[in-house]
């Protein structure tokens, strides 16, 4: 753990702040009847001390290490106002599913020098070293453009947060080569062995239990009791994760709500400057994001549609699979991309339409559209479904760069690949804020 001195006057937030290497300013609230110079951090149900800085998976459990204890410098009014801060209110984050209602602001990520590089042997190689280090690395994977992290490390995955300004309460996706490799993580249950059996490697994500040793940073995994595992089917992905030898942590490749990566150019537009490498593989093949199945508490549940459609699921169990989360009302989601407003470009989005407006641009499918004035994108001329989700992000981009306000989509049917490409665009069309 480092140590950090405070000089006299300096805030016990930033001093946090400092500790956690620039990435979060946690907001720190007096501790009622305390002398001046204490304080805690709020998280819903414990009291910490600021002290107790960081939270390191290490070994079998995380554990909390203390820092130094000293009381704050200067008099008494000017603790009193190092504790309370500055008169701007933070940015309350919603509470974690874990009870946890840190109130934190996002700081700007310290510049990085960011290498654009072929995905050749050397420099998977690279990659592999700058994710061991802590570093961050964006690759292709057969959905879309990933960024990752050592998963195993606070410090990288809060680089990951940092670097999306990403909520910090929206769990990410832990991969790993195989299905071994992943028990190691979690518990996998018939269901759960069956599936990855079934799809991995694969556009397949599973949610199961935590295991009682699982390495896994709680803070990729947004503080809850269990884990979202992939093992994805690219042979840069799998290149990665072997030089890299740790469980790599991996969301989309853009800012935090926008539209996701399918290609380098889109993660150079949307992160450089703020990851070390970004390996150029080329289009992604599926250009939607791995589904994403719930095996908790003896139930399979899909919270995110995506590039293994609901029957092959089905087909594989043998039985009817329903869709989203157990419990609708819990404050925070289970696995990336249940966020309402996700996936989204500037330009509004209008669903389900069968004409443009004036000064909309058009994502068609199937020459819906054909003939409206106006941008225009077909997903699909011919009506392929895997044709349309290999193109909806960067269709998507394109119509957003022509400037156009809104982005006019025609129907898309629902049936296979349908489902995921709907359930995205619903995202992208959703209030922002929400």
């Amino acid at each position: 753990m480092r140590e950090a001195r405070r000089a006299p006057g300096t805030g016990a937030a930033e001093r946090f702040n400092e500790l956690c290497g620039n990435t979060l300013a946690v907001s720190l609230l007096p501790l009622p009847g305390a002398s001046a110079g204490r304080c805690v951090i709020r998280t819903g149900r414990r009291r910490i001390h600021p002290n107790m800085a960081l939270l390191r998976a290490r070994g079998k459990r995380a554990q909390w290490r203390k820092t130094i204890r000293k009381p704050l410098a200067g008099t008494r009014p000017q603790r009193r106002a190092a504790l309370t801060g500055s008169t701007a209110p933070p940015r309350t984050l919603p509470p974690s599913r874990a009870g946890s209602n840190l109130q934190m602001t996002q700081a700007s990520p310290p510049p990085r020098t960011t290498r654009r590089l072929s995905a050749d042997a050397r420099a998977i190689a690279d990659a592999g070293a700058v994710l061991r280090a802590g570093g961050l690395v964006a690759f292709p994977t057969e959905t879309v453009y990933g960024l990752g992290a050592d998963a195993t490390s606070d410090t990288a995955v809060a680089s990951i947060y940092a670097a999306k300004e990403r909520p910090s309460f929206n769990p990410l996706i832990a991969h790993t080569p195989d299905l071994a490799t992943a028990q190691t993580l979690g518990v996998f249950g018939p269901d759960a062995i069956a599936l990855a059996r079934a799809f991995w490697p694969g556009p397949l994500t599973l949610v199961v239990p935590a295991s009682a040793d699982c390495p896994v940073s709680l803070l990729a995994r947004a503080g809850l009791d269990s884990v979202a595992i992939r093992a994805p089917d690219h042979p840069v992905a799998r290149a990665v994760l072997a030089a890299a030898g740790v469980p790599v942590a991996a969301p989309s490749a853009n800012r935090s709500g926008k539209v996701s990566p399918t290609t380098a150019d889109h993660v150079t537009g949307d992160l450089d400057g703020r990851v070390d490498i970004i390996l150029d593989g080329g289009a992604c093949a599926v250009g939607v994001e791995s589904t994403i199945v719930s095996c908790l508490d003896g139930g399979v549940r899909i919270l995110r549609p995506g590039g293994v459609s609901r029957e092959m699921i089905e087909a594989a169990l043998g039985r009817p699979v329903p869709a989203g989360p157990a419990h609708p009302s819990s404050e925070a989601p289970l696995a990336p991309g249940m966020l309402e407003s996700h996936y989204a470009p500037k330009a509004r989005v209008r669903l389900n339409a069968t004409a443009l407006a004036p000064g909309e641009a058009a994502l068609d499918f199937a020459g819906q559209l054909a003939g409206a004035g106006g941008p225009r994108l077909d997903l699909s001329p011919a009506g392929d479904l895997a044709e349309a989700a290999a193109n909806l992000f960067a269709h998507l981009r394109r119509l957003d760069a022509t400037g156009a306000p809104a982005i006019a989509v025609a129907p898309i049917p629902p049936d296979g690949l349908g489902e995921a490409i709907n359930d995205r665009l619903a995202r992208a069309a959703a209030p922002r804020g929400t």
